[in-house]
């Protein structure tokens, strides 16, 4: 009897679909970059739809418009381009680490003079007055990356969270309305950016409201199994006790609570859900997996705004080792039944 190698028992693997829920973060996208990386090695799963936000908006979008060139290969390809070309702007920023941060080998900015100066401006000096232009150097960066005049015939849904200024609401916007102007805003900080402007409001990093946003993925499409890489820490060990610990706290805090709150509906959801009608159903059926790891923990909330090549290769493999992981322990569990337990999100409540 024929044995059946390695490659054609893959090969033979039923497809899977599934949906694709990507965090902010600065630079630390670049661990959700490695992930992406690994998953589109595999050939049976399939993406239908992705949630994305701040970093994660611009992943979604440069994988997806790579995708539309040469399947999983050309979205590889981009987000390896879009990640060099980070990387490249960021020789030029006034924003280094210090002799002493790389003499000890650490990637945060913490003692960097630009960045100190950067954050102690950001405190005292409105955007409008320091960048009264407001010039953003990712703009380019991400019209060189991504076709957005064709991003409405992709075959994987987009959705991508901004928060509205004036209601305090997230706005979803989809593939055929994103536009550099959308990405930007899911990425606004308000400290450091001027509002961005869309139909006449002004709009908000989108962690503020949704971080990402699961429910489309739910109501919109046809997965039934969401991965969720989580890149912003849930809980620190340690109490913060100088002034930018706890104000770093704080904002993870803040950019948390929209998705915990958001994953609490959804077990509620599910518990209440009739299975037998169409959208109890959905919402009965939806499987969660989460991909994050501890080692972000480790660089510092400042190492978010470090865009140096070798960090981000750094967090690069970091992903494409925790994805690695999440295949090899859960990879049978896809398309089967959930990993992650939201009912234990509804006893902290």
């Amino acid at each position: 009897m024929a044995v059946k190698t390695g490659r054609q028992v893959e090969a033979a693997r039923e497809n899977v679909l599934v949906d694709l829920a990507l965090q902010g973060g600065g630079s630390h996208g670049a661990f959700t970059w490695g992930v992406l990386d690994r998953l589109l090695e595999e050939p049976w799963l399939k993406i239908e739809a992705i949630s994305g936000t701040s970093a994660g908006a611009m992943n979604a979008a440069v994988l997806v418009s790579g995708f539309m060139q040469d399947g999983a290969a050309g979205a590889r390809k981009a987000l390896d381009a879009y990640w060099g070309r980070v990387a490249d702007a960021a020789r030029f920023s006034p924003i280094q680490r210090s002799p002493l941060d790389r003499l000890l080998n650490r990637w945060s900015l913490d003692t960097s003079p630009g960045y100190i100066m950067l954050d102690l401006m950001s405190r005292l000096v409105s955007p409008y007055n320091l960048n009264p232009m407001g010039h953003n150097p990712i703009r380019g960066l991400l019209e060189e990356s991504i076709d957005f005049a064709h991003l409405n015939e992709a075959p994987i849904k987009l959705f991508i969270t901004a928060t509205n200024v004036h209601t305090g609401r997230g706005r979803i916007f989809r593939n055929k309305e994103i536009t550099p102007d959308v990405l930007l805003a899911s990425a606004c900080l308000p400290t450091m950016f001027q509002a961005i402007e869309i139909d006449g409001e002004p709009y908000w990093d989108g962690g503020y409201a949704g971080n990402p946003t699961i429910s489309p993925l739910v109501r919109e499409s046809e997965a039934s199994d969401v991965i969720l890489v989580q890149i912003n820490p849930r809980e620190r060990r340690e109490t913060p006790r100088t002034a930018s610990e706890i104000l770093d706290r704080l904002n993870e805090i803040s950019f948390n609570a929209p998705l915990l709150k958001e994953l609490r509906m959804i077990a509620l959801l599910r518990q209440a859900a009739d299975p037998g009608s169409g959208e109890g159903r959905r919402w009965a059926e939806m499987r969660t997996h989460r991909i994050v790891t501890d080692k972000l923990q480790e660089f510092g909330a400042t190492s978010k705004l470090n865009a140096e090549g070798a960090f981000l290769q750094l967090l690069k493999e970091e992903g494409r080792k925790t994805a690695e992981g999440f295949l090899a322990e859960h990879g049978d569990d896809l398309g089967k039944r959930a990993t992650a337990d939201l009912d234990v999100l509804l006893a902290e409540c």
